[in-house]
């Protein structure tokens, strides 16, 4: 019963914390890009890479949710 309760413990927080970074790295990129366009070619390529990093936080807690 205990496992349970930790790997849904594990899913919840791995995929709560990396949505809410994405969100935040969305919402921060967009409003760079709002005050200076002409800087999106510099600010899109790392707002991907910044979200695929998330992301991949997300993917090992699931992870570890299923072998655990």
């Amino acid at each position: 019963m205990e496992i349970v309760l930790a790997k849904g413990a594990v899913i919840a927080v791995g995929g709560m914390v990396p949505a809410l970074a994405i969100g935040l790295i969305g919402f921060k990129a967009m409003e760079a890009i709002g005050r200076n366009p002409d800087a999106s070619g510099k600010i899109l390529p790392a707002m991907l890479i910044g979200m695929a990093l998330a992301e991949a936080i997300a993917i090992y807690a699931l992870i570890l949710a299923f072998t655990g």
